[in-house]
């Protein structure tokens, strides 16, 4: 590794520290190379930071990002929400329950964990602590639950790591939701369990009847199609994973206009958001494709798979230092941003000692999810404390059998394949 790509990455690193936007502090360090290096030809900066963001697949996460942005805006939510209670009502902590089911049934729609723990912070927080849940635990349970939003398809980031890795992004869908039921039973099972012995009751002793669950299950019904419609036309080939996130805006609208509740300022405000959040994703896309062409034309990711396989000759082994390793980067980076300068490196490495392309790829993004509620720079905690007043130090304290929880469900996906292949070879 040449003296000059160390300090390019120490540029970066110390931009990425001192929370310089996230692109920023890439191009930055991506500048230094190229500064400081006679070989390299600065009109390469430019080509790739363009053609980094002409990839087709890339046009999934402005199409799933609109529809998400839209469906908020048909009423979708209350209507989920309504069902979730119906479901959940008699179980142990009734409304906690309902805040993980919400988020599982809602990562089909939106895509974005943020957005789902901003809107349940307001939503839901504020409920439960009517209800006699502590403020610490509903906190918790919001900002938890939301990792499972970009388990689900359409999750932006199985997208990115798609495009990124070569990866069947209409696989990583179909995984999706195998990884994505795992979290979400085993947190039902852990809030019903914190639930009883805290004494939090249920929403009600109600048997739920054949009528009451069609009340409520008929408005819900359409949007819950809305993750059937885009599975199943990508594996029958009636569309691409591109092409379903127009079908996604197609349907959002549909939903519009049959539930009367969007406008035409909707649909602008929606637009302008839709652009805004996917400019700072492709902004991101655009800066590490540079810094990932520096990685290559230095033969970083053949020196480091070479150093990794002499070393470590156990792909066990492997897994479990790569999980570490993430858990630590995921810590201090934002998942994104993190995964487009790793994958390039990791993915081929896990390749030569013969783990599923799949299987890496759910786990990779499961770390990212962790990452985002471990402190220090967890952005869903932050998120939801911000929202909900919740103090960071109580937050965390009260989250530790959450990641006791997360850590367990981790390993399964690292050691039991079938958590994440079994969906896929059923269906491909």
């Amino acid at each position: 590794m040449s003296d000059i790509l160390i300090l390019a990455a120490i540029v970066m690193l110390v931009l990425l520290f001192l929370k310089v936007p996230v692109y920023i502090a890439v191009l930055g360090g991506s500048a230094v190379y190229f500064v400081l290096n006679p070989t390299a030809n600065p009109i390469i900066f430019a080509q790739q930071a363009i053609t980094g963001v002409e990839k087709i697949s890339l046009l999934a996460i402005p199409f799933f990002v609109c529809a998400g942005i839209f469906m908020n805006y048909t009423g979708v939510t209350k209507r989920i929400m309504d069902f979730c209670e119906v479901i959940t009502g008699r179980l142990p902590g009734g409304l906690a329950q309902v805040n993980v089911l919400l988020s599982t049934l809602m990562g089909g729609l939106s895509g974005s964990n943020i957005a789902d723990a901003a809107m349940q912070s307001k939503m839901l927080v504020p409920e439960m602590v009517k209800k006699g849940f502590s403020l610490e635990f509903s906190s918790v349970v919001t900002a938890a639950s939301s990792m499972i939003t970009p388990l689900i398809p359409p999750g932006i980031a199985m997208i990115l790591y798609g495009s990124i890795a070569n990866v069947s992004i209409g696989k990583l869908f179909i995984s999706g939701f195998g990884v994505g039921a795992l979290l979400c039973i085993t947190m039902m099972i852990l809030v019903g369990y914190i639930s009883i012995k805290r004494g939090y009751g249920n929403i009600s002793n109600e048997k739920v009847t054949a009528s009451k669950f069609w009340e409520v299950f008929k408005p819900a019904f359409l949007p819950l199609c809305l993750p059937i419609i885009i599975i199943g036309g990508i594996r029958v080939g009636i569309f691409t994973a591109t092409e379903a996130g127009a079908v996604a805006i197609v349907y959002a609208v549909m939903l519009g206009i049959i539930y009367r509740e969007m406008r035409m300022k909707d649909v602008l405000q929606g637009l302008k958001e839709t652009i805004t959040t996917t400019s700072s994703i492709m902004l991101i896309v655009s800066a590490a494709s540079v810094f990932s062409w520096i990685l290559t034309k230095e033969r970083i990711p053949q020196q480091l798979a070479g150093y990794i396989m002499t070393v470590i000759t156990n792909k066990y082994v492997f897994l479990l230092v790569i999980n570490i390793f993430l858990l630590l980067v995921g810590m201090f980076i934002e998942g994104n941003a993190s995964m487009i300068v790793l994958v390039p490196l990791l993915a081929p490495i896990a390749r030569q000692y013969g783990i599923n392309d799949i299987q890496f790829a759910m786990v990779y993004i499961f770390n990212n999810a962790i990452g985002a509620l471990s402190p220090p720079m967890g952005t869903l905690m932050f998120v939801t404390c911000s929202i909900t007043k919740c103090k960071t130090w109580a937050f965390i304290k009260e989250a530790v059998p959450f990641y006791i929880l997360l850590a367990f469900n981790l390993l399964l996906l690292t050691y039991f394949p079938p958590f994440t292949t079994f969906l896929v070879n059923l269906f491909y």
